[in-house]
């Protein structure tokens, strides 16, 4: 078997949209970079502040309330990173920088589907060094106000598992575990939109999130139906969406991990708080040049529970 090597894009791609909670428009721009760069952003300079640049690290996760906000000494850089991230590393790019010129990624149709289009155009080149990954050894657990988390050891890449249960009329159990793999992500994830409760607007409002969100970029569910004349994209969006999540989350490693992820009624504080107490443990994992994990023989996500629309309490 051949050793994988990291990734970068053939060439720039621009995108462009609001963002979800801000509700303000930003162009995004992707750019190719050297081996060993990572995922960088750069959020561009104005006449009021300097241009800055902050890897996409755990270190450097601000906030997690309904968005994974990036950013430094200085505050914060960029807000609702994850979806982009989750196309990233669900594609399997490893290297790349990534210019905005606003306080947010957009949102743009609410899943990582334009963002997977747009490093389609760009296109994925393979660099001349080797990939290398966070191997994980041991489990790690954490246990946060009813949710539960957990990274455990497994040789065949990334595989997350997410069970998701609510007490409302349009909520069932609802589970999906899913190795991760370029055409798994197209396939079973990409598409899958955020969400958000209609009894929650005027409340996310008053507290200055979804000041973007509509039903062109967000998943509205009242007590007893969908609000999007489309429906949903996947009988089970919303638990995939959650999954997404957590891949755009775990892409805080600073490399592919070789683990298994199982939440419990998750989001985004939970994905950060397993992946921040792995990091902070040195004997639960390793970095290894590694040869390209070998795939389960399976190619599709299991889903297990009742198939009906389930979400969390996040617009994520």
């Amino acid at each position: 078997m051949k050793s994988a090597k990291q990734t970068t894009l053939r060439e720039p791609a621009t995108v462009f949209g609001i963002g979800v909670h801000s509700g303000l428009s930003a162009t995004l721009t992707l750019h190719p970079a050297e081996a060993d760069s990572g995922i960088v952003f750069v959020r561009a300079a104005t006449d009021e502040h300097p241009e800055r640049e902050i890897l996409a690290d755990v270190r450097a996760v601000k906030a997690t309330e309904f968005q994974t906000v990036l950013g430094d000494s200085r505050g914060p850089l960029c807000s609702t990173s994850e979806h982009l991230l989750a196309a990233l590393r669900g594609l399997g790019v490893d290297n790349v920088v990534i210019e905005l010129d606003g306080p947010e990624v957009p949102i743009m149709d609410g899943s990582a589907a334009p963002f997977v289009a747009a490093i389609d155009q760009a296109g994925i080149a393979t660099l001349n060094a080797p990939r290398r990954y966070i191997e994980v050894l041991k489990t790690v657990r954490v246990v946060q106000d009813g949710a539960v988390g957990e990274l455990r050891p497994y040789a065949h890449g990334l595989r997350v598992e997410a069970e998701i249960d609510f007490d409302n009329p349009m909520v069932g159990r609802q589970a999906l575990a899913i190795d991760i793999s370029p055409d798994a992500f197209r396939r079973d994830l990409a598409r899958a939109r955020t969400f958000g409760f209609m009894r929650d607007v005027a409340k996310l409002w008053s507290a200055g999130y979804a000041l973007g969100a509509s039903f062109e970029n967000t998943l509205v569910v009242t007590e007893d139906r969908i609000l999007n004349p489309n429906g949903m994209r996947y009988p089970d969006e919303f638990v995939r969406h959650k999954v997404l999540d957590a891949v755009g989350d775990l892409a805080l490693a600073g490399a592919p991990l070789l683990a298994a992820y199982h939440a419990k009624r998750g989001g985004h504080r939970l994905n950060y708080a397993v992946l921040s107490a792995l990091m902070a443990d040195r004997s639960a994992w390793r970095m290894v040049e590694a040869a390209e994990p070998a795939r389960r023989p399976r190619g599709h996500a299991e889903v297990a529970g009742q198939v009906s629309p389930a979400y969390g309490p996040e617009v994520s």
